[in-house]
């Protein structure tokens, strides 16, 4: 009997930060989990890069940046690419600033320091919803993954 062996790609993560130890500590956990890893110093890198027709899996994309904020970039992102998911990443744990990319389209929002765990389980969460939107059993909200690191 002939093996099948089943060849799958890794998820791709466009990391969207100014910060060089951000953009180094997220590409390290990411790969280490098997994710092919991209990275834009800025959100107009970003929309460059979406605009020239690269298409991740996920965009990780920090709040706070300078020229074009986080959330600025959110609506620009989902104007190029409709459904594209968005995990926001921030130091600011503002219930206002959840509750606004929430409303813009993002798919969760983690807390700078970000713990692996909850990482993980928000790029799992975008990468493979529930089949039942309305089963709610398996499926955690990532909007409760917003917590300061302990």
């Amino acid at each position: 009997m002939l093996a099948m062996r089943i060849c799958t790609i890794a998820p791709t993560i466009l990391l969207v930060d100014d910060s060089p130890a951000m953009l180094k500590y997220f590409r390290t956990v990411l790969e280490l989990y098997s994710y092919r890893v991209h990275a834009a110093n800025n959100g107009l890198e970003a929309l460059r890069r979406i605009r020239d027709g690269f298409i991740p899996d996920v965009v990780l994309l920090d709040l706070q940046m300078p020229h074009l904020d986080g959330m600025q970039t959110l609506k620009y992102l989902l104007k190029l690419r409709p459904g594209l998911k968005v995990i926001m990443c921030s130091a600011l744990g503002d219930p206002e600033k959840v509750q606004q990319a929430r409303s813009l389209g993002a798919q969760a929002y983690l807390t700078k320091p970000v713990q692996h765990l909850y990482l993980t389980a928000a790029l799992e969460t975008c990468l493979h919803p529930p089949s039942n939107p309305n089963d709610t059993s398996s499926h955690v909200d990532p909007f409760t993954f917003v917590s300061a690191a302990q």
